[in-house]
């Protein structure tokens, strides 16, 4: 059996000792990267909703204890042997792809995103909640040097979910496109929506983002506390996207009336309830619903290289990894503006 080989020094890590326990700061020793992998010394890391299956153990087959993160922006320390391509020093990030088995049928076909047992950083393995962590070098993807750590960070989760939900949605410059949701996920679909071109709808509850959504990038703001949301966007011509950032299975059932012909609601919030729709309000219109997960390391690097040539940031809170369990409650509070990052 192959042991796992470590190091001397030792390093601070945030983890999970079971499920649904508190956060412990622990010291461990740096581990040392097998074939295939590579040491990453961590800069920043993001804490994202999804980090909550690992918290509570909502993944099946979690081990603990276990350090959450996958929203990792840091650079090479150590290659482990047979690695080509990356070099010591070299600035990289890790996100919610890390790592497929190449031997699915999905992946036979190309098809990594939906490999059908993806390694995930903070689940299948330690993540980036921690000064450094191993990952399979297919989970790598380079970070462009104009962007900071805590920039990237982000970037490499909510960036990537909503710039490639956006780019395969269908939408066409000119097109609109309506963004459900401005916070995490929301604020960076504005600005996505806005820089490729589509004449961008925000909707949210309440009249207090509406500037913040018009900065952003929004032509036009609803505010589905005060109007009926789909009726708003019928009067705007019905939307070709619907991108559903906000995991409210309520409220993305209330907009599907909103798509114009052809139009489709592409569902990005994760939750467990049931999304309502009646046959004739997709039949009538030929309206569909889609499903987006993230995206490949390839991926991610597009993503990072857009958000670098159109300016595209996220808004961030950063705390130290010392103060990882505030840094979590603060993110599941809903309260941030709009991304918690921990900084090493």
């Amino acid at each position: 059996m192959a042991t796992t080989k470590f190091a001397i020094a030792p390093m601070k890590a945030a983890q999970i000792p079971k499920a649904g326990a508190d956060f412990q700061i622990v010291e461990r020793e740096i581990p040392k990267p097998d074939a295939g992998q590579v040491l990453i010394k961590v800069q920043a890391c993001g804490v994202c909703h999804s980090d909550v299956l690992t918290k509570e153990g909502a993944w099946p087959g979690i081990q603990y204890p276990r350090v959450p993160g996958h929203e990792v922006a840091g650079v090479i320390d150590e290659l482990g042997a047979g690695v080509s391509g990356w070099k010591k020093g070299q600035r990289v990030g890790v996100g919610w792809h890390g790592g497929q088995d190449n031997t699915c049928r999905s992946c036979r076909r190309g098809d990594f995103r939906n490999c059908r047992n993806l390694k995930i950083p903070g689940i299948s393995y330690d993540g980036g909640y921690q000064q450094y962590m191993v990952a399979p070098v297919e989970a790598l993807a380079a970070i462009p040097e104009s962007l900071s750590d805590v920039e990237a960070a982000p970037l490499l989760c909510a960036g990537i979910t909503t710039y490639n939900a956006l780019r395969h949605s269908g939408a066409l410059p000119g097109d609109l496109v309506a963004v459900q949701g401005i916070g995490g996920l929301g604020h960076l679909a504005i600005q996505f929506a806005n820089k490729f071109g589509h004449n961008v709808a925000a909707i949210g509850r309440g009249s207090e983002n509406a500037v913040l959504a018009k900065q952003l990038g929004a032509s036009a703001y609803i505010d589905s506390k005060s109007t009926k949301a789909a009726e708003a966007l019928q009067k705007l011509g019905g939307a070709q996207v619907i991108l559903a950032t906000a995991p409210s299975s309520k409220a993305m059932s209330e907009l599907i009336d909103g798509l114009a012909p052809n139009g489709k609601l592409m569902v990005i919030g994760a939750t467990f309830d049931p999304i309502e729709v009646t046959p004739i309000q997709l039949i009538s219109g030929s309206r569909t619903i889609q499903g987006w997960a993230a995206g490949t390391p390839a991926d991610s690097e597009d993503t990072l290289h857009f958000a670098e040539l159109s300016g595209v940031r996220p808004m961030i809170e950063t705390y130290p990894l010392d103060k990882a369990a505030e840094a979590y409650t603060r993110m599941m509070s809903g309260n941030a503006q709009f991304r918690v990052v921990l900084t090493m």
